[in-house]
């Protein structure tokens, strides 16, 4: 068989590329974080569809655009009932647990702070599932099929094993839990298959334990300066205790500064393995994905998006968005073909409204 006959049979190479310029999410930067402030915040549903707009547009499949078609009001209405399924019944089990004595008062905020670790989960998931279902290629959709119910109970799960393993287990439950998003992902009719066995080929407890280690040394190191920063500033010159000043609050809040960056440095190469892992496990018919990505370059990425966040009051966080999806498009790699002349559309309904618990637990990815 000749080599173009083979070509037409299994397909075509699949390249993805990111277009953005970047310089293009200055003003619309600017435009949301107005609007924001006039609105009282009410404008960002409809900012964040037209900055996913923009970004789906900008991502190319063999030199071919893909569409989002989400809307600001689904996003507005999943807000509105996040608002009515956890925030008032949040207030109520509050308020409610202030007036009983400390013991009862455990008893009832346990549970229910226990539970939010499953809605952030099912958040997750419906999350996924709205952005997949407002995406498409050629006019074909993607879509996402599992329970969210199932993925909220396992979320729960892991990050209650996480805690009782002071986060050992936390690694592992991340592999496991991309497995149900990226499993159960289709476009079109056609599914996407993730392989946790290639995922673990990237090994990234290593990267873990250095995180981890460096993590609780930071730990320890900052509770000493606070303490050598508090204890004279609270005693007078003959001994009595005072009221620590503004200027020790400020040292104080720098110092906790300073731990945060230097677990945004210590944990990038642990999130840089993670992505390797996790793209390593995802394909699409014999297409298979790698993710080049290396600590310096996530270190470098985190904190200066840090600072343009920091700097600009929040105003800046569409272009932020499309430099990590540049970011990360720019260091995807590709192997293998899939024929995406034969894709049709899935027959299935979408969801009718956003993300609401996800944006509400601010975990929507974008």
């Amino acid at each position: 068989m000749s080599e173009p006959a083979a070509v037409q049979m299994d397909g075509v190479p699949v390249r993805l590329e990111q277009r953005a310029v970047l310089k293009s999410f200055l003003g619309l930067s600017l435009k949301n974080g107005l609007l924001n402030l006039v609105t009282l915040t009410l404008y960002r549903f409809w900012g964040k569809t037209e900055v996913r707009r923009r970004l789906w547009s900008s991502i190319h499949l063999n030199d071919e655009p893909f569409e989002y078609t989400g809307r600001g009001k689904e996003l507005f209405l999943g807000f509105l009932f996040a608002l009515g399924a956890i925030g008032l019944p949040f207030l109520v089990v509050v308020f409610g647990a202030q007036f009983l004595a400390p013991a009862f008062a455990g008893l009832i905020l346990l549970p229910f702070y226990i539970f939010l670790s499953f809605l952030m989960g099912y958040g997750r998931f419906t999350a996924f599932r709205y952005i997949a279902s407002r995406s498409s290629w050629r006019g074909v959709r993607f879509q996402l099929t599992g329970s969210p119910a199932k993925y909220g109970w396992s979320y729960l799960g892991y990050v209650w094993l996480s805690v009782v393993s002071l986060g050992w287990f936390w690694p592992a439950a991340n592999r496991r839990l991309a497995g149900p998003l990226w499993d159960g992902l289709r476009f079109g009719d056609r599914p996407f298959r993730y392989r946790i066995d290639d995922a673990r080929k990237e090994h990234v407890y290593g990267a873990f334990a250095l995180g981890w280690v460096g993590a609780m040394a930071a730990y320890f190191v900052l509770i000493a300066v606070m303490m050598s920063i508090l204890i004279p500033a609270m005693r007078d010159a003959a001994g009595n205790t005072v009221e620590p000043s503004l200027k020790v609050f400020g040292q104080i809040y720098a110092a906790t500064g300073a731990l945060a960056l230097v677990y945004t440095v210590i944990f990038s190469p642990y999130q840089a393995a993670m992505l390797r892992s996790i793209a390593a496990g995802i394909g699409f018919a014999e297409v298979r994905f790698r993710m080049r990505v290396k600590w310096y370059d996530m270190a470098w990425m985190t904190l200066s998006n840090l600072a343009l966040l920091t700097t600009s009051l929040g105003f800046l966080m569409p272009f932020v968005e499309a430099r990590v999806s540049k970011f990360l498009f720019d260091r995807l790699e590709t192997t293998g073909t899939a024929d995406l002349d034969s894709v049709r559309q899935a027959a299935g309904s979408s969801p009718r409204t956003g993300e609401g618990l996800a944006d509400a637990f601010g975990v929507s990815p974008i």
